[in-house]
């Protein structure tokens, strides 16, 4: 039997030194949470409703079970508070600013992150941080990050899996992400890239490498080979699942099964990982506490020094937020809708069809749809070009000209899919010497068609950013954000034109904005200048056409 004291049930319990430390860091994440709310409550939300992030959910537990694992590390340590890391707290809540007054979600997603993560060492002192070092660390796997290696992952994906079907002795004729072989059609889409398994495999080799190996060297390459597999394993995948769909004459992978035989090929692939990765595990070493800190000289002195450090954290953290609300008081006018673009000399305004192509860009405050007929040099049956506008205004996270979901063609569109881009530029006709005016180019065609017969476009579009064309999407945002700190707002505009694609068709889309860029230009600064609708044909005249609907071209799918 034995007996336990009153002493030995203190020593068991939180001790003294860290019971006041620990309430403060408490309430500053919570007062953290609740002042940027709605950064924390948009990463939750992605966690909910992305399937490429739901694992997520698991990394806040994770962190606190290997925070408990270090316990006994950190208990006989004295918390002694760094008040002046305030400071790169407060340089990282201006980032934050400046990242949401662009709609940058994962900036801001990021800062939070690094502003929770530096609350540890600002009031609990360094060298608790040192041994919470991993699950501090581990909690940036909250940040929901990697989808701009979409387009990337997705065109490895298709390249490999046409270079493994013509090793195995299939045709394969390919534009850009869309492929055919003799049994049918096939397309790269975003549940083919891999970058589901690519995140949650990092997530997850990284523990299992701090788990199991305590050599640097060791996690570092079980890390690389955690990131490696899972790209292989999804070429591999997606070469497997056409083949099972030729073999089958298409009865077989073709349809939700394809993703299920995707997750649990996953599983097998994580479950080699592992196997493969506990061939060098590591014996776990005994942790050894370090030996008690010695006893302050003034108690006082230490406390005033946590409240300090509590105070000067609070500043620093409730700064940019309040910051935020004065500089976002007051919104810009309305936009009743956008002036027409007039024709230039050797161009007629053409009514625009019912059933005309539409990018796929939405939230804009005012769109206007406009389609012209050219001279006969860019073509001898006059084929038409199509001009397209969509103004934005007082943009936030969910309506904003440069976002993920904003794309010429959207990557699960049905009807159209992407052949081709590239970047081009144009000289404006103004009189005098002008600096050419960057676009970007991309090749559209019908994808529910044969590839030879199928519909096709060409299609040209820029960035206007209060004022200053632009193609690079994090350029525009960051302009944005300065023109909004500035106090100029953050008015932006698509420009996009399009016309039939054929041989002559770049050169009719050259001469078109050569000749109406001065224009478009003018109309957009009258909008941003407060003149929108001086100038307005009514619903349906030519050149009047407006808002978003279809998304075809006469004799393509609907």
């Amino acid at each position: 039997m034995s007996a336990t004291t009153p002493s030995a049930l203190q020593q068991r319990g939180i001790p003294d030194a860290w019971r006041r430390p620990l309430a403060v860091l408490v309430l500053l994440v919570v007062a953290l949470l609740l002042l940027y709310r709605q950064t924390a409550l948009g990463m939750v939300t992605i966690w909910w409703r992305s399937g490429t992030f739901t694992h997520a959910f698991l990394v806040p537990p994770i962190v606190l079970w290997l925070a408990w694992r270090r316990r006994g590390m950190v208990a006989p340590l004295t918390p002694r508070p760094v008040p002046w890391l305030a400071l790169p707290i407060a340089a990282l809540g201006a980032v934050w600013l400046f990242a949401d007054f662009a709609a940058i979600n994962a900036v801001t997603q990021f800062t939070l992150v690094a502003m929770l993560v530096l609350l540890v060492p600002a009031v609990l002192g360094w060298r608790v941080a040192r041994e919470m070092a991993f699950p501090l660390g581990f909690l940036f796997f909250c940040v929901p990050v990697g989808e701009f290696l979409l387009p990337q992952l997705m065109d490895w994906t298709a390249r490999f899996t046409v270079v493994a079907l013509r090793l195995s002795g299939l045709p394969v004729y390919q534009e850009g992400l869309q492929f055919i072989i003799p049994s049918g059609q096939w397309s790269v889409v975003e549940a083919c890239s891999g970058v589901r398994y690519l995140i949650a495999s990092a997530m997850v080799g990284t523990l299992y490498a701090y788990l199991s190996y305590h050599s640097n060297r060791r996690r570092i390459g079980f890390i690389a080979f955690a990131l490696a597999l899972p790209l292989v394993a999804n070429w591999a995948r997606a070469y497997l699942i056409v083949m099972i769909g030729h073999l089958s004459g298409n009865t077989l992978a073709v349809g939700v099964d394809h993703l299920i035989y995707g997750w649990l090929f996953f599983g097998i692939v994580m479950l080699a990982m592992f196997l493969i990765g506990a061939r060098w595990a590591q014996p776990e070493l005994p942790l050894v506490p370090p030996p008690r800190d010695p006893a302050t000289a003034s108690t006082a002195a230490g406390v005033g020094a946590g409240w300090a450090a509590a105070v000067a954290v609070l500043l620093a953290i409730a700064l940019p937020v309040t910051a935020g609300v004065l500089l976002r008081q007051g919104h810009s006018a309305p936009i009743p809708a956008l002036p027409a673009v007039p024709a230039e000399p050797g161009w007629a305004d053409q009514t625009v069809p019912s059933d005309a192509w539409m990018p796929d860009f939405e939230g804009a405050n005012a769109s206007l749809h406009q389609e012209f007929t050219g001279p006969d040099q860019v073509g001898p049956a006059k084929p038409r070009v199509g001009l397209h506008l969509q103004y934005f205004r007082d943009q936030d996270y969910e309506r904003k000209l440069v976002s993920s979901s904003n794309a010429v063609v959207a990557a699960e569109d049905k009807h159209w899919a992407v052949t081709g881009r590239d970047q081009t530029e144009f000289a404006p006709v103004t009189g005098g010497s002008v600096t050419p005016v960057p676009v970007l180019t991309t090749q559209v065609r019908a994808s529910s068609l044969d590839a030879v017969t199928a519909p096709r476009m060409l299609v040209w579009h820029v960035y206007w950013i209060n004022g200053r064309p632009m193609t690079s999407a994090w350029q525009a945002r960051v302009r944005g954000a300065l023109e909004r700190l500035q106090g100029r707002g953050d008015d932006a505009a698509l420009v996009l034109v399009y016309t039939e694609a054929d041989e002559l068709a770049p050169q009719r889309l050259q001469l078109f904005l050569r000749q109406h860029w001065g224009a478009i230009d003018a109309q957009l600064r009258r909008v941003r200048d407060g003149g929108a609708g001086a100038v307005r044909s009514p619903q349906g005249a030519p050149g009047a056409a407006s808002g978003s609907g279809g998304s075809s071209l006469p004799g393509a799918p609907t």
